[in-house]
Parts: structure tokens; C-alpha cells; sequence
């Protein structure tokens, strides 16, 4: 289906759809590629284009990516009425906490169980996890789960009214600086400079949490791609998205350092022997 400016839905042909029970709870992933497993989870309004292009570079990098569908309509191209309505439904969903004050978003638990059932269907030293805006601190508290080893936090958006909270609870909070010294864990975490959803106060308080194993790093404003989807520039309305979205698909360019340095990452966390 073509969107209202001429780009396309993608129909996410190339991943197997799978469904997964953690609990009792069964959720729609997408799954591509082979070796160590790596969970990217959606930013809003949903499995966009743009966040299928990342999951295919990190299938192409030597990874088992798997894409959970948590909202919105998978492949669509994130437009700025729809995406308006998917946000509404997911901050007043039971599985997220979207304002401060609500701790850790149910959902997480979820997650970890996938990061549980692929690591074990997987194998290797261990499971990625890439959160993204909405998500994105999901991959931090993913890290409870002791097969995750390569978090990256990507421009973390929750909670919505409090520019310097992080969307843990106290307990998990804790439990992850601990988890993450113990295990001498380093999370990966990027953002633009302007970023008014992900700003440098939320990135100071990972830093006051997690100390020197927070690597967080800031691109320009300017290298923000100028032409995003609707949603994006209607709605999010600043440079948001580094590797997704915002991302400008040029060699050399700051955002594709940027991907490239989370698939560094994750390729040094996840095969070590290669």
C-alpha cells in the first residue's frame, strides 16, 4: 500500500512471523537471519519502513534479529494521523508507563522472556537488545535478563513529562546498576543534540546511575535527515530518530557512523571469536 507522499508500506516479506507465548501472554515477532540473537523493538508509531531497514542491517551483519510487535500496523509508513492514534492507545496502555511516576513499563518482563526463549533457540555468548524513542530504555531494563549483554538505548523518550527520568522504578534501577558492574555490561545510548524527547538531562541521570559504563554519545542537530516521515516531522517536530528515521543513508554520514557503531557493538559483545 502506498502512503498518502508516494513511499510504500513494506510488506515484510523476507522475516518469518512468529508468535510467542512468554507467560501466557503471546505476542507477534518478526524474525530474520542467523547467529546470535539481537531484540530491536519498535519506535512510534510502530514497525515502520525505517525500522525494518535497521533490523535488516543487523540480520546482514551476522545476527538472528527479532522484531516484536508491541503497537501500531506493522510495515506501515508512519504517518502523522495515524501515528497521533497509536500514541494515545499506548499511553494509556496497561503495558507501558509513559509519565513519571509509573516505574518500569510492564512490557519489559515480556521482553525479557524473548531475550530468554531466543538466546536459548540462538545460542552465543549472549542476546542484543536495541531500544528505540518510545522503547528505547526498554533495552536497560532488558538487562535484568542475564542472557542480555549488549544493551543499546537509543534516543529514550519515557517518561514523556520528566526530561530527567529514566522509566525504572527504584528496585530496577538498582538492580540493573548492579547487574550491569557485576557483569562489567558498557550501554550504548545516542541521541541528537536538540533532542527535546531525549534530552541531556534524561542522558546525565543514566550517567549518574550507571557511571563510566553509560557510553552516551550526542550527534549535531545538523546531521539530522531533513525529510523524515510525516509523523516525525509533524509530530515529533525536532531531530530524534538517529538510526532510523533521521538517519541520512550516505557513506560517511555522522547517523550511519552511528549505525555502524552499534553493529561494532553488538559484534564484539555477541561474536567475540570472529
Amino acid at each position: 500500500m502506498s502512503a498518502a507522499d508516494g513511499r510504500l508500506d513494506d510488506a515484510i516479506t523476507d522475516f518469518s512471523r512468529q508468535l510467542v507465548d512468554v507467560d501466557g501472554v503471546v505476542k507477534t515477532v518478526y524474525v530474520a537471519g542467523s547467529g546470535p540473537a539481537v531484540v530491536l523493538m519498535p519506535e512510534m508509531p510502530g514497525i515502520s519502513p525505517d525500522v525494518l531497514r535497521l533490523a535488516r542491517w543487523v540480520r546482514d551483519a551476522g545476527f538472528t534479529v527479532h522484531v516484536p510487535s508491541l503497537f501500531g500496523t506493522d510495515g506501515a509508513f508512519p504517518t502523522a494521523e495515524g501515528g497521533e492514534k497509536v500514541v494515545r492507545r499506548a499511553c494509556v496502555s496497561a503495558e507501558f508507563r509513559a509519565f513519571a511516576g509509573g516505574g518500569t513499563s510492564p512490557v519489559t518482563a515480556w521482553l525479557r522472556g524473548l531475550a530468554r526463549q531466543a538466546h536459548a533457540a540462538c545460542g552465543g555468548p549472549g542476546v542484543g537488545a536495541i531500544g528505540l524513542c518510545f522503547t528505547g530504555n526498554f533495552a536497560l531494563a532488558m538487562a535484568l535478563e542475564p542472557a542480555v549483554v549488549a544493551p543499546v538505548v537509543n534516543h529514550p523518550s519515557l517518561p514523556l513529562d520528566d526530561p530527567a527520568g529514566i522509566e525504572l522504578s527504584d528496585e530496577d534501577a538498582h538492580a540493573v546498576r548492579d547487574r550491569i558492574a557485576r557483569d562489567g555490561l558498557r550501554v550504548l545510548a545516542y541521541r541528537f543534540e536538540g533532542d527535546r524527547w531525549c534530552t541531556g538531562q534524561r542522558f546525565a541521570a543514566y550517567r549518574a546511575l550507571l557511571g563510566e559504563a553509560f557510553d552516551g554519545r550526542v550527534l549535531p542537530d545538523g546531521s539530522a535527515r531533513t525529510d523524515p516521515p510525516p509523523f516525525f516531522r509533524d509530530m515529533v517536530e525536532t531531530p530524534h530518530s538517529v538510526v532510523t528515521a533521521h538517519l541520512v543513508d550516505e557513506e560517511g554520514h555522522p547517523t550511519v557512523r552511528a549505525r555502524d557503531e552499534i553493529l561494532a557493538f553488538l559484534k564484539d559483545r555477541l561474536q567475540p571469536l570472529n
